[in-house]
């Protein structure tokens, strides 16, 4: 019987894990994809919302204020990229500049500091390839931006470090209330064996959905108060290095009933990002791109920046919003079933809002569940070193002492063998392409792993202890190997 499962491992998921294990509990997160960050915490804007944005009174300004604030103090205990660069709202030539008088007062109704109106001569003392047509910007310095990939694995590896148990390519099917607890049935994720659980059932004394665009589906599994979750779809182009200081803040624009445009922002690892679109769409797996998305992306980016260098992009990729109908974040006990606890409708300022809600809602099961702190627990976690980042004599020593950090496995990232071993060998270690590829930037490059995965492949075989033939790019059915040439 466990305390508590989760069901998600993203970074909301993780963030609840994370904070859980400060206390004497037996704990799980049961997760379909076989890695953490494998829904929407991989692909968004990874941006640390202010907080100007959310409507004042409701869960998104409330969380994404607090959670802002703590991110900085995060990022040096869990080790993970992280850049306070400021954001700018901007408005053009025939825009309604009331939308920036009001963005100003809602952010200082949620709490926000450091906002003001910036004129046109202003705006470009800061930033010299906006468009000509902008006249004004809202600025907030408390805007920033961090690695989602490094954020959630670092959550969720300093979760079960602690102790929470985690359980991945296991797909929930029915979830069944009890008395006490509730009886969790599940099943292998397509594709997969499952992990040890899957098939098997499942007793927690609390149940906590993180599930992400399924969210929906799994509460109205126990509850009668339904929710419906909408998938919306926002596609993203990513730009070489080369590119990276087009800007230096996060440009927004005037936000609409679907989001808050098509932004464009420095990267935290020197790229240049551009995105997103807003799509509503039925399939909760849609993570396609279209010719008809990017090129309506590439055309609102260069609203509001000029010159935008599009020949310089090294990817193109979508992602999914959970966008509730209520137009919210549903978080906390669900009123027709105790102990039941929703984290659903988190899109954006979702991954700004995590660490808030994850203290939240963890001191909320504490007390129900008359949890006691645990005197064992380690807030601090060490991320994988790149040799990169140290001095020319450290990295000699390094070398000396482990030579695989002499060798260069991704030469568009510098990534040497070292990282990567160390990515596969550490806790909830990556066990295919992309796991390693976000661990680590290998395959994140110019030439997007054409040079780097069969060397990775090696590693994973030799490592992780798989075949050729078990190593996929993303888990599942993506193998990259299917048989011998002889053999076919």
């Amino acid at each position: 019987m466990f305390d508590v499962a989760i069901i998600g491992a993203g970074v909301t998921g993780c963030a609840i894990a994370r904070e859980l294990s400060r206390y004497r509990v037996k704990a799980c997160v049961i997760e379909k994809e076989e890695d953490v960050c494998c829904g929407t915490s991989k692909a968004n804007s990874a941006i640390v919302h202010a907080g100007f944005d959310a409507r004042p009174g409701s869960l998104k300004a409330r969380f994404n204020v607090e959670g802002a604030k703590m991110m900085e103090a995060l990022s040096r205990e869990l080790d993970f990229p992280y850049k306070k660069n400021g954001s700018l709202v901007v408005c053009t030539e025939g825009q309604d500049r009331g939308i920036l008088e009001e963005l100003l007062r809602q952010g200082e109704e949620n709490g926000v500091e450091g906002l003001r109106i910036l004129e046109q001569e202003e705006v470009r003392k800061l930033e010299k390839n906006l468009s000509e047509d902008v006249i004004c910007a809202l600025y907030a310095s408390e805007g920033a931006i961090c690695c989602p990939f490094h954020l959630t694995i670092a959550l969720g590896e300093n979760a079960a470090d602690n102790g929470v148990e985690f359980y991945f390519d296991t797909q929930v099917e029915t979830i069944k209330k009890q008395e006490d607890h509730y009886e969790i049935h599940t099943k292998a994720a397509a594709g997969t064996k499952g992990s040890e659980i899957a098939g098997k059932e499942i007793r927690a004394r609390a149940v906590v959905n993180a599930a992400g665009v399924y969210g929906d589906v799994i509460n109205n599994m126990v509850s009668e108060h339904k929710l419906h979750i909408t998938p919306r779809r926002g596609q993203y182009e990513l730009l070489d290095k080369s590119t990276g200081d087009h800007v230096s803040h996060t440009i927004f624009q005037l936000p609409t009933k679907m989001g808050k445009g098509v932004l464009v922002t420095p990267t935290v690892h020197g790229n240049l990002l551009v995105g997103p679109t807003a799509e509503d769409i039925e399939d909760k797996e849609g993570t396609d791109t279209t010719a008809e998305g990017l090129r309506n992306l590439e055309q609102s980016g260069a609203l509001s920046v000029k010159d935008l260098p599009l020949r310089q992009v090294i990817t193109s990729f979508a992602g999914l919003r959970a966008h509730e109908e209520g137009g919210d974040f549903v978080i906390g006990e669900a009123e027709d079933a105790r102990r039941f606890y929703n984290a659903a409708g988190i899109e954006s300022p979702g991954l700004s809002s995590a660490p808030a809600i994850g203290a939240y809602l963890a001191k909320e099961i504490a007390k129900d569940l008359a949890l006691e702190e645990n005197p064992d627990f380690v807030g601090e976690r060490k991320g994988i070193l790149h040799p990169g980042d140290l001095s020319m004599e450290e990295q000699n020593e390094w070398i000396r002492k482990q030579p695989a950090y002499g060798r260069v496995i991704c030469r568009c990232e510098s990534v040497t063998e070292g990282e990567i071993l160390d990515a596969i060998t550490r806790t909830l270690g990556a066990r295919s392409l992309d796991g390693v590829k976000r661990r680590t930037r290998a395959g994140m490059g110019r030439c997007q792993a054409g040079f780097c995965s069969p060397r990775v492949m090696e590693l994973l075989e030799k490592t992780a202890g798989l075949s050729p033939l078990e190593v996929t790019k993303s888990g599942g059915e993506s193998v990259i190997v299917f048989g011998q040439n002889k053999e076919i």
